[in-house]
Order: structure tokens, then sequence, then C-alpha cells
């Protein structure tokens, strides 16, 4: 057989939804235009957008566009060129990694240029074919991909159940007696914040099981840094045990609206994954724009509390005002805001219908996530407030959510599952005004 004949049709298990639905660049591959930020448009109309990670509303400031603009100016996007180690150190990068070492407490950092490769990158470096993963059921695809290359067999790394501390336990008594059969170590995998579910990881009681077994506890706090904590220095300064994180990582790509990403622990370790991650031995250092442009969002973080205040305020609001209204949200402790919407009996075209209805007559544009991401019974609609939303942003969606709790009650979606008509949206509203 052709190898690409098994790949023409068959668009993979992320992908199949997307041809169900017949959804590429509706459902999935969006193409949202104008400026970056609360309001967009979407295929020609007007649309509310609650699907950017742009939690502090950053990435449109006029102060760092200001700074992006002059670095790109001063230092073109090529600046350096060439791997760390050869020819793309600058003093600026260390700069860099040594303030956001002291944001997170932790000696030393490491500059990455993409979080999700360096990750991966930093898990392949850390561990070898002695050594033992203990990770949680719901890490990022980014964690798994880096626990698959780890070189020990399949059955020499164990998944616990999702913030389940006894599950964690015995598959770290598990993993104890599998490290001192093979001479080897344990590295515990988790996250901060969990970037579907918004739930908090409950780092500080990883952290005392320390006290009773021996490992090593990396923490991907892509969603907690800047939006967790008293500074926004993450989930560990939130539960009062970052000192017990050993390897704190996050990325640029949410709180600091931009690419790239660090991790951060003890100098002499810092020092080892320099040497060793080979997604950075092999690849071009972070472009000097994004390094200065970092620094500028990291004083920004450091400096004021207002952006965390303010998407904090929309979190609460938005939050509370979707329970009052008898939508699922879930454990979340954190901005993501997921609604879940659970045994919709119409199944894909209702889905469908529903989506078109917020996007098309409501004007509201949010993620759908589907299984294999979510379990098959349930619906996900992924919300993400920030702190360039204003309240009136979350009025208007509390009311749009309104009408779509009434229509789900009346079955509308189900009846007309080609195209909600905006006739049938008033009437509906001025039924769920009644």
């Amino acid at each position: 057989m052709d190898l690409f004949e098994k790949l023409r049709n068959n668009l993979g298990p992320i992908g199949s939804p997307a041809r169900e639905f017949n959804g590429h660049h509706y459902f999935a591959f969006p193409k949202l235009e104008g400026e970056l930020g609360p309001h967009m448009r979407f295929r020609g109309q007007n649309v509310l957008n609650w699907s950017l990670n742009n939690y502090l509303g950053l990435a449109n400031h006029p102060e760092v566009r200001k700074v992006d603009a002059e670095a790109s100016a001063q230092w073109g996007l090529a600046y350096p060129m060439g791997a760390r180690m050869m020819s793309g150190n600058t003093e600026l990068h260390e700069q860099f990694e040594k303030e956001l070492a002291e944001f997170v407490s932790k000696e030393d950092s490491f500059l990455l240029n993409y979080g999700y490769q360096g990750v991966m990158s930093a898990i392949e470096a850390v561990v070898d074919h002695r050594d033992v993963i203990v990770y949680d059921a719901e890490c990022h695809a980014c964690l798994i991909d880096g626990i698959r290359l780890h070189k020990a067999k399949m059955g020499e790394y164990y998944k616990f159940n999702h913030n389940d501390m006894a599950s964690l336990e015995k598959n770290l008594q598990r993993a104890t007696k599998k490290a001192a059969e093979k001479g080897g170590s344990i590295l515990v995998i988790t996250e901060g914040v969990f970037g579907m579910s918004g739930k908090v990881g409950s780092l500080d009681k990883i952290v005392a099981f320390k006290e009773k077994y021996e490992f090593r506890l990396l923490v991907d706090d892509a969603h907690g840094f800047g939006t967790m904590g008293a500074t926004g220095a993450g989930v560990g300064e939130l539960l009062d045990c970052q000192d017990g994180i050993d390897l704190y990582f996050s990325t640029f790509a949410k709180s600091m609206a931009a690419i790239g990403a660090f991790i951060a622990g003890d100098h002499d370790i810092i020092m080892y994954l320099k040497y060793n991650m080979r997604s950075q031995t092999y690849a071009k250092a972070l472009p000097m724009p994004y390094v200065v442009g970092g620094m500028k969002r990291l004083d920004m973080i450091r400096n004021s509390s207002e952006f965390r205040d303010k998407l904090w305020e929309n979190v609460h609001a938005l939050q509370n005002g979707l329970r009052e209204r008898g939508f699922n949200i879930g454990d979340t402790q954190s901005p993501v805001t997921p609604v879940l919407l659970q045994n919709m009996q119409g199944g894909i075209p209702e889905i469908t219908g529903l989506i078109r209805d917020l996007r098309e007559n409501l004007g509201i544009f949010c993620s759908i996530v589907v299984y294999p991401v979510v379990p098959k019974e349930i619906v996900m609609l992924r919300i993400i407030p920030t702190a360039a939303h204003t309240l009136e942003d979350v009025q208007v969606t509390l009311e749009a959510f309104s009408t779509v709790a009434e229509n789900l009650k009346k079955g509308l979606y189900r009846q007309n599952t080609t195209e909600i008509s905006s006739e049938t949206i008033e009437v509906s509203a001025e039924a769920a005004a009644e």
C-alpha cells in the first residue's frame, strides 16, 4: 500500500469530527480577523471573542506594541543567528533568564524558543532508561509527548488519576519499587492549571509527599504564570509550595502573549539542561525582539496588579453569571471557563446548530471542544476571559447564554440543524426575558 493512501481520507481522531461537522475553517481552523482583542470579525461579522489565551490583555497593549516595534526595528527578526550554545547567546537573553528566575523564586532559568518542543525536550533530557515517570492523567499533550520520549519501556511510567492523591500515592509506591530495581529515580509531572477544565493542580499535596517518597517534581504552569498567586508567579505561589517545585515551566503564549518559554530551577540543573536539551542545542535561539518584548511584558506583570485584578473581576462576573443561569462550568478555579453540555440527544447536528447560533446570531465566538479531548458524552464550550474584556462584554455574553439555555430547553437546535434564523432567536429571547 502507498504510504499516503491511508492518510488521504483519514484526518485522525481530532480531524475526523471536523469532517463530520463539515467544519474546516468554521469549527476547526477558523479565521478571526482584525486587531487581537475581545472584538474581532469572523466571516465578515463582528463577534465578541472569548477564544484567546491573552489573559492579561497584553497582546495589543500600546506599551507592548511600542517595545515590540522598536526592538524589531533595532534588531530585526534574525538576531541572534544560531543556537544559544554556538553563536546565539546574548547579554539580554541571560538578563531575561535572571529576571524570570527571580520572579518565580528559582536560582536560574533557561529561555526556550518554543514551549511545546521545549518541555518535551526537558523531560527527555532529565530522565534516562533507569528512571520512572509518574504523571497526572490530564497532563497536556506536550507533556505526554515528552513522556513518550522517555527511554524506558512503556510499563515503567505510571499515570495517576487526575488530581487524585490516593492514586498518586499508589503509583509512587509502584514507582519507588521499580526505581529501586533499576537503580533509577522518580520524576513526577503535573500542571499548575489544567487548560481544559480550569482546575488547579494539587501541588501543595504533591509536594507534601516528598516527606514520604523520594522524587523530583516538574510543573507545567502555562495557564498559571501571570494569573495565579499574589504576584502572578503561579500556582506554586498561590498554594505556598513554590520551593517544592523542582522544575517550573511556562510558555509565553498565554499571559505574556508572545512566542517562547522558560524552565526554572536550581542553577546546576539549569546548566545541565542548557547543555543537554536537544530542542535548544540544535535549534535557533529566541529572536531578540521576543527577548526585549518579553522583558517588557514581565516588567508590566510584576510591577502592576491592575491587569490581574481586571482579569479576575471579569472571571468572577462571568463564572458566577453562568452558574446562576444553570450552566455547568465544572470545578474551575482559574480564568479557564468550560461550559459543559452533556448528553445532547441531537448529536453533531444539534451541536453545530448551537455553535452557529452563538456565532452568527448572537455574535459570540468561543472554542468548541469535542471527543477525544473530552469524553464522548460531553461537548465543551471553552471561554477564556481576559483583562481586555469589559463587564459589558460579560453581560452581553450572559444574555446570549440565557438565550442558548432557552433554545436547548425547547429543542430548537434539534428542530432546525442547518441554520437557526435570527427571527427564531428574537422570539426565544423574548420568551427567556419573560
